[in-house]
């Protein structure tokens, strides 16, 4: 029996990034590791629908969001045992519990990685991957307790966002040796640092010369440079390109001044923790 380390952050944060790296380390290829690889080698998803599907047969569709968090539990289960060590997990869902089950089960885990980054960055680079107005983004990005669609077409069940905050608090609010946070604007500014960090946190043994590469090979520009030659298979289909800009800051060119109020009265308590609030706001 195995045990689960998560890999979590509210979507467009950095997670396929981190996903990359660890793909890129374990494997230490020369060459960047095939982006379109990133699940089912060495990190699973939890939101994947073939899990669920061993505990339930019928078409997804038919699903309420009572079967979905009944299974969430044993699909966790399903994952960890799949392993005789330690398996790396995407996840999107906040710690919550939903129907009264809880959207990550404890008994199974061993550790996590939380990924944050900018609501200001998020909310642009959200409205393109889920299809969806900038506007409507931001609002969603705003209520608690939001739940996305289980879908046969992107081979996903639903999620359980809740919003930027709650998604935030449920995972770092409250300190935990086990747990490690590193923010997707330190992993931009200094990637040795903030990639040290993570793989000293996994207790990973490394020499400079790896670290290096993998980081290097798991780069924006190589990751998009993959997805411009091969695509991306998990990107949407109504998504020109999954990598789009990899930046910090780029918000500044991307919202309104009435959209960037929003946000930070939205979420200012949780921004100002990480510090994300402008200056004046």
């Amino acid at each position: 029996m195995g045990d689960i380390v998560w890999l979590a952050s509210y979507p467009k944060s950095g997670n396929t990034w981190i996903r990359a790296f660890l793909h890129n380390f374990f494997l230490n290829a020369r060459r960047p590791v095939n982006v379109n690889s990133l699940q089912g080698q060495i990190c699973q998803s939890d939101g994947m629908l073939m899990w669920f599907q061993m505990l339930d047969r019928r078409p997804c569709e038919e699903w309420t969001t009572e079967d979905v968090s009944r299974m969430r539990p044993r699909v966790n289960e399903l994952i960890a045992n799949g392993q005789h060590g330690s398996v790396f997990c995407k996840t999107h869902n906040a710690m919550v519990m939903a129907h009264g089950f809880p959207t990550i089960n404890l008994q199974v885990t061993s550790g996590a990685i939380y990924i944050v980054r900018n609501p200001l960055d998020v909310a642009s680079s959200f409205a393109d991957y889920m299809g969806i107005t900038l506007t409507k983004a931001i609002e969603w990005m705003g209520t608690d307790d939001l739940e996305t669609r289980s879908e046969t077409a992107v081979n996903h069940v639903k999620l359980r966002l809740g919003s930027w905050s709650q998604h935030v608090e449920s995972w770092t609010g409250r300190p935990n040796p086990r747990l490690h946070v590193v923010r997707y604007e330190d992993m931009l500014e200094n990637p040795a640092k903030a990639f040290g960090e993570v793989s000293r946190f996994l207790r990973l043994k490394s020499t400079r010369q790896r670290l290096l590469r993998a980081i290097r090979n798991s780069s924006f520009d190589a990751m998009r440079r993959q997805e411009e030659r091969h695509g991306f298979n998990e990107r949407p289909a109504h998504q020109e390109r999954f990598f789009r800009r990899g930046t910090a800051g780029g918000w500044r060119e991307e919202l309104a001044d009435e959209q960037v109020k929003r946000i930070c009265e939205a979420h200012g308590e949780q921004m100002k923790r990480f510090g994300y609030l402008p200056e004046g706001v």
